[in-house]
């Protein structure tokens, strides 16, 4: 609103010198002109919708070896911890089971082993000899931030999923422009943005669910913001450098914020397989006896 009110004084100053045919001294300087891609493509918002749910419909699982490196950002102090980088797999198969273990660096140890099933997880850190229990759905936030993580996000990250059937939305267009830092160009990127919403049960308020940036030189997803059902900015993905695996197209980077939790995990993506054959048992982790459980409601 400030930005409309700035422009519309400059136009209640500008406008009286038109008119009058008064004209001040005025001086030209160049711009940078941002490139534009080679290719654009123009598709209808349906046919837009019926991709992303066609590219959703095809896919039963996926096998990704990625290296994760976690981040925990405290913007108010200013402050931000990286962790070294750590090999890991990540399992998934629809409708939601997923599994995550991540192994030491160098050793190639075991550093924890997540599972769930859509509705409730199991996290085992074998050095610590610890479990912890839980259900994906969170009921009341706790005061330690680490306590209110589920894995669910990491299923919805992965993969751009389709429309629900009460699931409504709108498209707009729109063109960022970005830079190229070490050849010190800007790049003009046509963007289709996707807005999902769903209505309130008898009311006329939409509440938000999912926006995503398609890039119009490929119509590839490379922005995925997801909504908590308060209408918090819960998820931000960010989806980089397509490549080919086992003929698939897929993100070699990508980035997950949690911006309520304050922390980031970046995935550069090693190997991906799509829809080969998962079993029951390789969604389940064995706790041994004596290990100590935590439980969180």
């Amino acid at each position: 609103m400030k930005t409309v009110t700035r422009v519309a004084r400059a136009g209640t100053l500008i406008l009286p010198l038109f008119l009058s045919g008064c004209f001040i001294l005025s001086t030209s300087r160049k711009l940078p002109v941002p490139r534009e891609p080679l290719v654009v493509h123009t598709v209808a918002p349906d046919q837009l919708v019926a991709q992303l749910n066609q590219r959703w419909a095809a896919l039963d699982s996926m096998n990704a070896t990625v290296d994760i490196q976690a981040s925990v950002l405290k913007s108010k102090e200013g402050v931000a911890k990286d962790y070294t980088t750590f090999r890991g797999i990540i399992l998934m198969r629809k409708p939601e089971m997923l599994r995550v273990f991540g192994r030491v660096p160098v050793i190639g140890t075991r550093m924890f082993d997540m599972v769930s099933d859509g509705k409730n997880f199991t996290l085992y850190i074998p050095s610590k000899n610890k479990a912890v229990k839980g259900a994906n759905s969170l009921k009341k936030k706790s005061i330690n931030r680490v306590e209110n993580m589920r894995p669910g996000f990491f299923f919805d990250a992965m993969v751009v999923r389709g429309l629900e059937p009460n699931d409504e939305y709108y498209v707009t267009a729109d063109t960022s422009t970005e830079e190229d830092t070490a050849k010190k160009h800007l790049f003009s990127v046509p963007e289709y943005i996707l807005s999902i919403v769903r209505r309130k049960p008898g009311s006329q308020q939409l509440a938000p669910v999912r926006v995503v940036t398609f890039h119009r030189d490929d119509l590839l997803p490379y922005q995925q913001d997801l909504y908590d059902g308060e209408g918090n900015l819960e998820t931000q993905v960010f989806y980089a450098q397509y490549g080919d695996f086992d003929g698939h197209k897929y993100p070699s980077r990508v980035t997950i914020k949690r911006p309520l939790e304050e922390y980031q995990i970046v995935l550069t993506v090693e190997k991906v397989v799509e829809n080969m054959t998962l079993t029951d048992d390789q969604f389940q982790v064995k706790v041994p006896d004596g290990t100590e459980i935590q439980k969180l409601e």
